[in-house]
């Protein structure tokens, strides 16, 4: 699912925004024009190319994946201001961020890049959990026999009646 400025939200198989909104917890936006920082703050630590700079932003950010459709016309943007330089190496752009690029880190100071709700943190607890079952679900069911999609099954509906047995609780 895209967010705004090109995020997707990595909640796993099939869970989007209405998927978060069930848990209460909307996934955070990043402040408009905030990726271009992001970027910068990645490019500071050395020369990357756009898929490097990618995987870099999903292990700072947890739970995000910047798209290419967000990353590379910004970096086109940043080079075109003279904030990032680039050049082919081995068949690939690298980007490196340039004196422009450190100073507008500089005058911008530090932020937080994502407006985060109080009960974000727990939520993509949930979604991850959900995820690892999802995926266990898909991978048991494939060439599984009538015996074991009927355990499977059996297993969802208990985990279900379970949760709703801890929500009555509360």
């Amino acid at each position: 699912m895209r967010g705004s400025h090109g995020f997707r939200f990595d909640f796993g198989p099939g869970m989007g925004r209405g998927f978060a909104a069930s848990f209460g917890c909307e996934p955070p936006r990043m402040r408009r024009g905030d990726i271009k920082y992001l970027l910068l703050e990645v490019l500071k630590e050395g020369p990357k190319h756009g898929y490097d700079i990618i995987g870099e932003l999903e292990r700072r950010h947890e739970g995000y994946r910047a798209s290419p459709g967000s990353v590379y016309p910004t970096l086109q943007m940043l080079e075109e201001g003279g904030f990032v330089t680039g050049q082919e190496v081995d068949g690939k752009k690298v980007y490196t961020i340039t004196e422009a690029g450190l100073k507008m880190l500089e005058e911008r100071g530090e932020r937080r890049p994502f407006d985060k709700g109080p009960d974000w943190q727990k939520g993509v607890g949930l979604w991850k959990s959900l995820g690892k079952l999802a995926m266990a679900v898909s991978e048991g069911a494939r060439g599984a026999d009538e015996e074991s999609l009927h355990k499977i099954h059996e297993i969802i509906d208990k985990a279900r009646k379970d949760v709703y047995s801890v929500l009555a609780e509360a």
